[in-house]
């Protein structure tokens, strides 16, 4: 007798399915989805996520990338829309509609695409409201982690600035096939925090890249060796002698509008 074929988590797309039912329950539930949400699912490989989504919504788009599973995920509903596309190549705004409400992002996401696809979130913000994923457990620590800690980082001052975020709970390596060498843990973005109307998105993400491009070495270091070495920080009444971990928000701000007044970067 033939056996049937299986399809196998491919390591060059960073594939680990989800076999757990009751963690991919409360994934779905951290996210909470009302039955009218409009839902964007990264990833779905062979539907474990999907076929929990799709319960409890009216229509569901998933991006997948791998098109061994396109015919399986067909065969879960007819409510599902497949795109069958690179995330990083997807443009969210062309999914806005008129209405006010926005979208809604969950995935069990490749461990290497996290930090892109959190800044390609970031850049879309204006028609996505929230997302939640299973990431690396050491990338969702620096993504909550708090000013002054070895985990704050860029990511850290990014997602405090445009939203807030949220460490929910990790996740055993034994839920997945194949199991991940390192620790997961789920993740809860929101985007939701009005940011300066004095300076661009990309003034501040390339400030704040900039500052801790040299994590252990002062700002003022730091900053000499970035892409704005040429600005005057000798005029700039602020503390260069401080590292980027000790520095909140509203000081990266601060910086980015001094920047912008001696670089005229919009």
């Amino acid at each position: 007798m033939q056996r049937k074929n299986r399809i196998h988590p491919l390591k060059y797309l960073g594939q680990n399915y989800l076999i757990d039912h009751n963690i991919i329950k409360k994934i779905v539930d951290e996210l909470n989805p009302v039955h009218d949400d409009q839902i964007i699912e990264i990833g779905p490989g062979k539907g474990s996520i999907t076929k929990e989504l799709i319960n409890r919504l009216e229509r569901l788009i998933v991006v997948e990338i791998d098109k061994r599973v396109i015919e399986d995920l067909k065969k879960i509903s007819g409510k599902i829309i497949i795109l069958h596309e690179d995330i990083l190549n997807i443009d969210f705004n062309s999914f806005a509609g008129n209405g006010d409400r926005k979208f809604r992002v969950i995935g069990n996401i490749p461990f290497n695409l996290t930090a892109p696809i959190i800044f390609k979130l970031i850049r879309s913000r204006t028609v996505v409201g929230d997302a939640v994923f299973l990431v690396q457990n050491e990338v969702a620590k620096r993504i909550a982690a708090p000013k002054s800690t070895k985990d704050y980082g860029i990511l850290s001052v990014l997602l405090k600035y445009f939203g807030e975020s949220k460490y929910c709970f990790k996740v055993s390596p034994n839920v997945f096939y194949p199991k991940p060498k390192v620790e997961t843990a789920v993740i809860h973005i929101s985007f939701n925090k009005k940011t300066s109307s004095d300076i661009s998105d990309e003034l501040f993400i390339n400030t704040v890249k900039a500052a801790f491009g040299n994590r252990r070495k002062t700002l003022k270091n730091s900053l000499g060796n970035s892409i704005f070495k040429n600005s005057n920080f000798g005029s700039f009444d602020f503390d260069l002698s401080k590292r980027a971990e000790e520095l909140d928000v509203e000081d990266f701000v601060k910086l980015a509008v001094f920047i912008k007044s001696q670089t005229n970067d919009k």
